[in-house]
């Protein structure tokens, strides 16, 4: 057994053999690591991407490692409703009934420097990091196994402590701010939303966990994955300070997400960050939690909205 109270890495992640995750984002960044390091312990990985191409790539690189690896490529945009049904659909197709028994939602965009509208019409940052995933979660719900072991794993972030749910300026519509606006916005709607799905869950009688991470200040391509390939000045000039400092690398920024999805310790409802100073960097423990995260009405409020947004109806089976 693993605990937080002893250093918790890849070494400790128990044998994924027989069990089928889908990582969203996995082609880079923590994704990748963490598909990686499942892949290593046996689990068949479906890795979406938002083109063939670079979920082809991931494919390569884990292939150098894991050499039968059991690996599938997938087309996914987390900012169209389009893309997102489609996607359901082709699991509905190729992994037909009960058949995942992880799901990690990780993709997500940082710091977008100008505000900018998804092909539906909704803020990039808050499309792509929160309406995406509800959305993908609700439409993969009936896939994933009623069974003991099953989980689903929303990646948030340390600066969703830093951020409040504006029903007025969901959008950014009112106020853009790359950072401490909308992408903590989008990043605290991740820990509500794990935090009202597991309330759920657990109203339902399911066995199915919600449990999230964040990786603390893990320095990947999410600092310059906006539509613009660029990050803005005041990030570039943070990042330059601390990275020497109070950074981890993707690899280590994985762990939180890895002891979320398989630690035996990982709690219904549990949240899991950094040990270290902050939580910039560390070994997985339990993380912070925003007051607002717990609060069950702005919850309830906030997937009702949700639903509307996204037109997709959440429905959560009794057993």
């Amino acid at each position: 057994m693993t605990n937080t109270n002893t250093h918790f890495t890849a070494s400790n992640i128990p044998s994924q053999q027989g069990r089928r995750v889908l990582i969203t984002g996995a082609n880079s960044g923590i994704g990748f690591e963490t598909a990686l390091e499942l892949a290593r312990r046996g689990a068949e990985v479906i890795l979406p991407a938002r083109s063939l191409d670079k979920a082809n790539d991931a494919i390569t690189r884990i292939l150098r490692e894991v050499p039968h690896a059991k690996l599938t490529p997938a087309m996914l945009d987390l900012a169209s409703l389009a893309s997102i049904h489609a996607f359901a659909d082709f699991i509905d197709a190729t992994f037909p009934g009960q058949s995942l028994d992880l799901l990690i939602n990780n993709a997500g965009v940082m710091a977008v420097p100008q505000r900018e509208l998804t092909v539906d019409g909704y803020e990039r940052q808050f499309a792509t990091n929160y309406l995406g995933p509800f959305a993908l979660t609700a439409l993969l719900y009936p896939h994933l196994k009623q069974q003991q072991g099953t989980r689903i794993v929303t990646v948030s972030s340390g600066v969703s402590n830093q951020s409040k749910i504006e029903f007025d300026n969901l959008q950014s519509e009112k106020k853009y701010n790359p950072m401490f606006g909308a992408y903590s916005q989008s990043k605290l709607a991740d820990l509500i939303f794990q935090q009202e799905l597991q309330r759920r869950l657990t109203s339902t009688g399911s066995p199915i966990l919600s449990t999230g991470a964040h990786p603390g200040y893990a320095i990947t391509n999410l600092q310059i994955s906006g539509p613009q390939g660029k990050m803005p000045f005041p990030m570039r000039l943070a990042t330059a300070i601390l990275k020497p400092l109070a950074s981890q690398d993707a690899h280590h920024g994985a762990l939180p997400t890895l002891f979320a999805a398989t630690s035996p310790d990982a709690t219904p409802g549990g949240y899991y960050g950094p040990s270290g100073f902050q939580e910039i960097k560390g070994h997985p423990v339990p993380a912070k939690i925003a007051p607002s995260a717990k609060d069950e009405a702005l919850a309830k409020r906030l997937w009702s909205e949700t639903e509307t947004l996204t037109g997709v109806t959440f429905h959560l089976r009794s057993r």
